[in-house]
């Protein structure tokens, strides 16, 4: 593949899980991919020594931070054809009047601000490159339409993203930019690891719940980035067909 004819591609979180799942696949398909994350160790392992694979340390709760990052990524690349805003973090399922207020922060800069921050930089640099456009998938998870018990700081920013994924598709819509989200439940990361030991539910009781191979979550956004921009899917959902999602509560 040549350089004018490779694709090019920002994996947000990608030093794990379903980040690292993502920007490998994309690398297997042959995109080019930034892969932005806290800690460049984890990074540098995703990269695992890929040429077409950049390792670009950030948090993307810091938004002079996030600009620096998208700015090397073009310099070394020439342009933006997707952002996967994958980065993201739960916080504990506890009563909210409880809840650290430092914790509802935390959540709300990593799960909304950053992902504007970085969706900022995709439009800045879309609507700028010639041909223009390019193509946002937003990690919403299933939160984004149903809550878990005492889970109200994770609930209210996946809830705000299914919004900034509307208002995102209507304001790239002139300009080439598709822009989808991709709702994913109980992928076995880190994250989901504590359900093989049971999570609680809404009646109070501990159920142990199935989760999906991450190979199935990258198959899925491998699909998404795959389409033609005069195509997009808004929202996908991808789940454990048992889980107990439709009908929660």
């Amino acid at each position: 593949m040549s350089e004018q004819t490779r694709r090019t591609a920002i994996v947000t979180g990608a030093g794990s899980g379903i980040g690292r799942g993502v920007a490998q696949g994309l690398l297997a398909d042959g995109w080019s991919v930034g892969l932005i994350g806290r800690r460049e160790s984890t990074l540098a392992e995703t990269a695992d020594g890929h040429p077409q694979a950049l390792v670009l340390p950030c948090d993307t709760g810091q938004p002079e931070a996030v600009r620096d990052a998208f700015d090397r990524f073009v310099a070394r690349f020439g342009r933006l054809d997707l952002l996967f805003n994958n980065a993201g973090t739960g916080t504990p399922q506890v009563p909210l009047e409880t809840l650290d207020p430092a914790v509802w922060l935390a959540c709300v800069n990593v799960n909304l601000n950053g992902t504007f921050f970085c969706t900022q930089n995709a439009f800045r640099i879309m609507k700028a490159q010639e041909p223009k456009g390019g193509r946002i998938i937003n990690n919403g998870s299933i939160s984004a339409s149903v809550p878990r018990p005492n889970n109200a700081p994770y609930t209210s920013t996946k809830h705000a993203i299914t919004g900034l994924t509307k208002a995102c598709a209507l304001d790239g819509r002139a300009h080439d930019i598709a822009v989808g989200q991709i709702d994913i439940g109980n992928a076995d990361t880190e994250m989901a690891r504590p359900m093989a030991n049971g999570i609680i539910q809404p009646n109070g009781s501990i159920m142990v719940e199935p989760r999906i191979d991450v190979a199935d979550v990258v198959d899925a956004v491998r699909y998404m980035a795959g389409l033609p921009l005069g195509s997009n899917v808004l929202f996908l959902t991808v789940m454990a067909t048992k889980q107990p999602f439709v009908g929660r509560g």
